[in-house]
């Protein structure tokens, strides 16, 4: 049994990103800006006349690839979920430019020899003219499954907030287009079972799924439309759980709640009725 703890404060990627115009077009086209061509609200996230980026961006920008099938790591990869994830804007990310990434293994808490392991990843992202300004902090929870029992690492983190149990504030439907995993996976994340049907069926899927951080970035985009009046500078912070797999072509209904603390939300899919990103939180400025 390896003993996982021992990643604990290792950095596992360091790269410098050339972000580019096509990169910030690409991202919010696979998320489904611009499915209006006429809605000069989304235009500005798809053109690249007074182009402005997402937030969403920092998931993608010196993103460090599926490092868990590497042999050195020990992992038994082909049974890691991506559990929770969340993103905190310091400085806006630019359209355009250099941008430094550092990426490094913040904790790992074993939960039992059969229910695994999680590990968190702490991604730094700098730049701005003299490449010291910090942009964002992104942090990942992954679950793997098959990698529990060692005996080390950190203590559980508190769960995030849910939902108060009450009826929404606010309720978006944003449908998806059939092809936006095969879009996403330009972003940077290649992984085939997003794309191929094969891979997909062996992993227990009846189809390719949807990435969680492209599902992620569709929520997203509700809470830009719906709290931000479309002005993604706003909204400084997001974090969920990823709850169940959405694939390409369904509509995500994102259910959102305002209280004294920010913003809570959850997001299913309309077809199925089934929740796929829950206990979500998000912070957004006036």
């Amino acid at each position: 049994m390896r003993d996982h703890a021992s990643l604990i404060g290792q950095v596992i990627n360091e790269q410098e990103h050339e972000v580019t115009v096509h990169d910030t077009i690409l991202y919010a086209l696979a998320l489904g800006f611009g499915s209006d061509p006429m809605d000069e609200q989304q235009l500005r996230y798809v053109y690249e006349e007074d182009l402005q980026s997402l937030p969403g961006m920092a998931m993608i920008i010196a993103y460090p690839g599926f490092w868990m099938r590497e042999p050195r790591y020990g992992f038994t990869w082909q049974k890691v979920l991506h559990a929770e994830e969340s993103i905190e804007i310091h400085q806006p990310l630019p359209v355009a430019g250099k941008v430094r990434g550092s990426t490094v293994v913040e904790d790992v808490v074993d939960r039992g020899p059969e229910k695994g392991c999680f590990v968190y990843l702490r991604k730094e992202l700098y730049g701005g003219e003299d490449g010291r300004t910090h942009l964002a902090t992104v942090v990942s929870n992954t679950l793997a499954r098959g990698d529990g029992g060692f005996g080390g690492g950190g203590k559980p983190r508190a769960p995030m907030a849910a939902p108060p149990d009450r009826n929404p504030d606010m309720v978006c439907d944003l449908p998806t287009s059939p092809q936006s995993a095969l879009l996403y996976r330009l972003c940077g994340d290649m992984n085939p079972l997003h794309a191929d049907p094969k891979v997909a069926a062996a992993a227990g899927f009846d189809r390719p799924i949807l990435h969680g951080r492209c599902t992620m970035g569709v929520a997203m985009h509700a809470l830009i439309r719906s709290c931000c009046d479309y002005d993604a500078t706003r909204l400084k912070q997001m974090q969920l759980r990823f709850s169940a797999p959405f694939l390409p072509g369904e509509t995500l209904r994102t259910e959102i709640w305002r209280e004294h603390d920010g913003i809570h939300f959850r997001a299913s899919s309309v077809e199925r009725a089934v929740v796929v990103l829950s206990n979500g939180n998000a912070r957004i400025v006036d």
